[in-house]
């Protein structure tokens, strides 16, 4: 009960012991309260540092007498409320310096009423940003996982945020690309967080990379291929509603996790079409690669294979091919 004065239970017991009886010796004491000499006397030495017990007067050494309750408590509480004002008076003043500080920086953090876009400067800011946002988004947070196969150390270091998440009810919805099925150690980790609650889908390609939390901010890539650039903390509402919308279409399209494509005879496969689709639209190798998760190498194998499969020699010439076959309508190919 005196713990929060500065007693450990021992030399509160052996405090209550000498106020109880105050005549008896230290073997009666230790007897009375199972101690040990030694324990006993380094209870004493406790009490005497917080100035409830003094020596005893006369030539006794282990003689001492108790202080009167009332004054010694009374004081040890006073000393209690001085170290309580001056650790007070170290946080204002903390509080004080912080302040000071941030003030001096440069503005680099979204705060409530603030721009409705900041820049974030450079891959360190971001990363500083989505931890706090991991801890304080409540509801449920969106996320467009571009890059295709993800590194492991990218997934072994969101592992423990994305299970707190989890773990707090909040709801996780998250669209890779189709490109993750050719990497199994990325399949396993979407796999894992499935089974922990999170909804999964996978679409052929992504415009960015792009983070929604609560329906109020959203964080979202400059350059999917280069970090350093940093990323946009979005928060209007109403481009917060435009980002929301975009990904509710491309979640609507996406096939759930573990459902497997049906391809039919003589049919594209999304990511076919996807390619098709983009090629159509003057996207060069590289911005295909990017779109879709994979390497250059794989976007011009994709296309040369598509060359084939219109029966078409040149680039332009299949997307003619494709348009008149109706490959570039929602749907698929005529039948």
């Amino acid at each position: 009960m005196l713990g929060p004065l500065g007693l450990d239970a021992t030399a509160e017991a052996v405090y209550r012991a000498l106020l109880c009886h105050p005549h008896a010796t230290a073997p009666e004491h230790c007897r009375r309260l199972d101690l040990t000499l030694k324990q006993f006397y380094r209870a004493l030495e406790e009490l005497t540092d917080l100035s409830l017990v003094r020596p005893a007067a006369g030539d006794d050494p282990r003689r001492v007498h108790v202080v009167n309750p009332k004054l010694a408590l009374e004081t040890l509480l006073a000393r209690q409320r001085a170290e309580l004002a001056a650790r007070e008076q170290q946080v204002r003043a903390g509080e004080a310096a912080v302040a000071d500080l941030l003030s001096r920086l440069p503005a680099s953090d979204p705060v409530t009423g603030g721009p409705p876009v900041v820049h974030l400067d450079g891959v360190d800011h971001v990363r500083d940003y989505l931890a706090r946002l991991h801890e304080e988004v409540a509801e449920e947070i969106q996320t467009f996982a571009t890059g295709g196969a993800q590194t492991e150390e990218n997934m072994t270091a969101s592992r423990p945020l994305n299970q707190r998440l989890l773990g707090r009810g909040v709801r996780m919805r998250t669209v890779y690309l189709d490109s993750i099925h050719n990497h199994a150690p990325t399949v396993a980790h979407v796999t894992w967080l499935a089974s922990l609650g999170a909804e999964v889908r996978t679409a052929p390609s992504l415009s960015t990379r792009m983070i929604i939390a609560d329906h109020r901010l959203a964080l979202v890539a400059l350059d999917d291929q280069d970090s350093s650039l940093g990323a946009l903390v979005v928060s209007g509402r109403g481009l917060i509603a435009s980002l929301e919308a975009l990904f509710d279409s491309v979640w609507d399209r996406a096939e759930p996790l573990g459902r497997e494509e049906k391809q039919e005879d003589d049919a594209l496969t999304r990511q076919q079409q996807e390619t098709l689709r983009l090629l159509a639209r003057g996207y060069t190798d590289e911005a295909i690669a990017k779109r879709l998760g994979v390497s250059p190498r794989t976007a011009r194998r994709i296309a040369t294979g598509l060359l084939g499969h219109l029966e078409a020699r040149s680039r332009f010439q299949a997307g003619v091919h494709a348009a008149q076959q109706g490959y570039l309508r929602t749907g698929g190919p005529k039948t």
